[in-house]
């Protein structure tokens, strides 16, 4: 496996603690590299742990909500195939969970190249930052790519995908299509199990509507 890159870094770390940080950025702005660092770190355990709570809590009850229907039936087809797809969706919810678990291998790596590399904390500042001073801008954009969705419904982490990528595209000279590769690849780490094809139908749109008619 090659090393990923320091911008690859920071943009996993500014993903896992964007939505702990401040959304002031002259706060952000005030920090030491220190007190950033530890503020990042702190916001991507969080969130981590969030995530993986609401996929597993999600998990067991559809898990409850199959058994319930099985227990319920009287082995009618339509009951049977309802508690499968209940069944199904619990494992792919609890599937969600371990890749996310997994990825906390990674944390110390995070941390020390967020402790030692400059290029990774200033990056990673740099994106949120970016995605707070121009957040209404953003998420306008990733609305009028949405097809019978909104902005506010998306799961936290596939939003915040999303508005990094977009930042990145509209406001920090990210090439359209290294910004929504990189996304695709957060979404493999962090998303459900069709989150990176839904994040790159997403980005697509987005681009489509820069384009002159």
């Amino acid at each position: 496996m090659q090393p990923r890159k320091p911008q690859q870094i920071a943009r996993e770390l500014a993903l896992l603690s964007l939505s702990q940080l401040p959304v002031n950025p002259k706060k952000l702005e005030k920090l030491s590299d220190e007190q950033l660092v530890s503020k990042l770190v702190l916001g991507a355990v969080r969130t981590l742990t969030t995530e993986v709570q609401d996929t597993l809590d999600n998990a067991a009850a559809e898990l409850q909500r199959s058994n319930d229907r099985l227990l319920s039936s009287e082995t009618r087809a339509s009951d049977l195939n309802t508690a499968r797809t209940m069944l199904k969706e619990a494992i792919n919810y609890t599937q969600t969970a371990i890749n996310q678990l997994g990825t906390s291998v990674d944390f110390p790596e995070l941390i020390q190249l967020a402790n030692q590399d400059k290029e990774v904390r200033n990056y990673a500042k740099a994106i949120v930052i970016s995605v707070n001073e121009n957040r209404s801008v953003i998420d306008q954009m990733i609305s009028g790519a949405l097809v019978d969705w909104q902005v506010t419904r998306l799961a936290q982490i596939d939003r915040d995908i999303l508005q990094i990528a977009v930042a990145e595209m509209n406001f920090m000279g990210v090439p359209a299509s290294i910004a929504i590769n990189e996304a695709v690849e957060l979404a493999k780490r962090y998303s459900g199990e069709d989150g990176h094809r839904f994040i790159n139908g997403v980005l697509r749109r987005v681009t489509e509507q820069k384009q002159p008619a």
